[in-house]
């Protein structure tokens, strides 16, 4: 089979400007919880795109692990490649893609840290392999072999032998605070639904795409 034939035609459902809710925020709510409900897996992951310092763009998958009219929130180590990035140029793109009900959601936003409060209630609350893990990988850098992290595993391990592992100063969380939000809805013959929030000082214009 060719790369050029591979197709899908998508048929399930349709968006209109009169669907949809008066701010992003709360048309994503409905459209989460769709999802959640459709027991897709991996829901909450997302492909997050950032400019490194060079000008060049990056994407990778991360996980979404809460949103509010606030934005939406992600957390790794600020050191990452990731991290670098946001730190140079504040600013990123994050897609959901959920072919089980043929939608997708982008959002462009401006990137800032989350309160230092939020990120240790976040890492408290991660299985204690995540939290120890936090402090054995030096996230991005270039390694020799996997003995390094399992040496430096060990290491914290045996340091943290109580099981309290306090969140390391370079772990936390970021909020992408939406300034556009595209819903898309697949549709057949590739006329599809998009409709876009546009934020324009302090309210938001909603408006309907082109496919």
């Amino acid at each position: 089979m060719s790369i050029s034939s591979i197709r899908k035609d998508y048929q399930l459902q349709s968006l209109e400007l009169t669907d949809v809710a008066e701010t992003p925020v709360l048309q994503f709510d409905k459209w989460w919880n769709e999802a959640v409900s459709s027991s897709i897996d991996e829901v909450n992951a997302m492909t997050l795109a950032t400019v490194n310092p060079d000008g060049k763009p990056a994407a990778r998958i991360v996980l979404l692990k809460g949103f509010d009219e606030n934005g939406f929130i992600f957390f790794t180590n600020y050191l990452s490649e990731k991290g670098k990035s946001i730190s140079a140029h504040p600013y990123a793109s994050l897609v959901f893609f959920w072919k089980e009900l043929e939608r997708q959601v982008r959002i462009e936003g401006s990137c800032i840290q989350v309160s230092e409060s939020e990120s240790d209630e976040y890492f408290l609350s991660r299985p204690i392999g995540s939290r120890l893990g936090a402090w054995a990988s030096p996230q991005s850098t270039v390694i020799s072999s996997r003995t390094v992290l399992d040496q430096n595993l060990d290491r914290v391990t045996a340091q943290y032998a109580d099981g309290i592992v306090p969140r390391p100063d370079h772990w936390g969380g970021y909020r992408v605070i939406p300034e556009m939000v595209e819903f898309w809805q697949g549709r057949p013959s590739r006329l599809h639904d998009r409709i876009r929030y546009r934020k324009d000082e302090s309210q938001w214009l909603i408006e309907r795409l082109a496919p």
